[in-house]
């Protein structure tokens, strides 16, 4: 994800910490460390997030909303429907109906819930696995010169790795192996994914803010070519920010369906780049930010929304 769009398989791995210890206890150090490198290789697996179904919670009271794009000083006697604004007739005839858009229904947007929990569970591998890997330094015991081969303790021997017993050849590789894939993982930048839903406040002034500057470079520089043909259409993009407001990446998670329109949005991005840096409360979270919005291209101007 980006973000990504595209759905991965789910792994329930909630248990290979606990069956780690498990075999840890009953079957001596090489247990310990098949069972370190499973909860690691747990870890790898789960960072690759899929956007889960979008839900959404029905209110006892439903109450409809129709915004209107005019409006008329007089308060209609008898109102159809609530907006934002005052409208008084209208239209050319006399059928109760209702004016539609010629935009295309916008897809439905992500939850952001799963994605924390994953990032949790991610959270609580990385602890057990560091947990495990000091467990098995500690655990092993020095060779006892008495139990080698006379070979090896004459002074002038030196320690060969192919004279080691296997069990111990075997630990001390998978040690060093996981060692070296555990510090590689944690130099790895924190991302942090952004669907349709977000109540944190740092993030959310951050998202507006964004949203804002995309909105306004958006129309300044909308593409001369979709005006002169009337294209219309909605791009769902995930756009990956660094803490510093440069831009990593941008990825189309679902195309309009107009080249116009895809080629459009990179170049809108750029264009608007580099963003605010991250603020304090978002540094602390995250290194790289994925925002994914829908893009709506529409006869005059570039809206962002995250509504379903």
């Amino acid at each position: 994800m980006p973000v990504p769009a595209a759905a991965a398989d789910r792994v329930d791995l909630s248990g290979a910490a606990t069956d780690a210890l498990f075999l840890a206890r009953n079957n001596g150090p090489l247990s310990v460390a098949l069972g370190l490198s499973l909860v690691f290789h747990s870890i790898l697996l789960l960072i690759t997030f899929s956007y889960p179904d979008a839900f959404s919670k029905k209110a006892r009271t439903p109450i409809e909303v129709v915004l209107v794009n005019s409006k008329s000083s007089s308060r209609p006697v008898k109102a159809d429907a609530l907006a934002q604004a005052n409208l008084d007739g209208g239209g050319n005839t006399e059928a109760a109906r209702r004016a539609k858009t010629n935009l295309p229904a916008l897809p439905d947007m992500p939850s952001d819930a799963e994605l924390s929990l994953a990032s949790k569970r991610v959270q609580q591998l990385e602890t057990e696995t560091q947990r495990m890997l000091a467990q098995l330094k500690a655990g092993q015991a020095p060779v006892n010169p008495k139990t080698l081969p006379a070979q090896q303790t004459t002074p002038n021997s030196t320690p060969n790795i192919a004279d080691m017993p296997n069990d111990q050849l075997t630990i001390a590789r998978l040690e060093a192996q996981i060692a070296r894939e555990l510090q590689a993982y944690q130099e790895m930048p924190r991302r942090k994914f952004i669907g349709a839903r977000t109540e944190s406040v740092p993030e959310a002034e951050y998202l507006d803010d964004w949203r804002q500057r995309i909105e306004r470079v958006g129309t300044a520089n909308f593409p001369m070519e979709a005006k002169r043909h009337g294209v219309l259409g909605t791009v769902m993009v995930t756009v990956a920010i660094r803490a510093d407001g440069s831009v990593e990446k941008v990825e189309i998670d679902r195309s309009s369906g107009s080249s116009i329109l895809d080629a459009a949005v990179e170049k809108i991005v750029m264009l608007a780049g580099p963003f605010r840096p991250f603020p304090e409360g978002l540094r602390k979270e995250a290194d790289i930010l994925h925002i994914t919005r829908n893009w709506a291209f529409t006869r005059t101007d570039l809206l962002l929304t995250t509504d379903n």
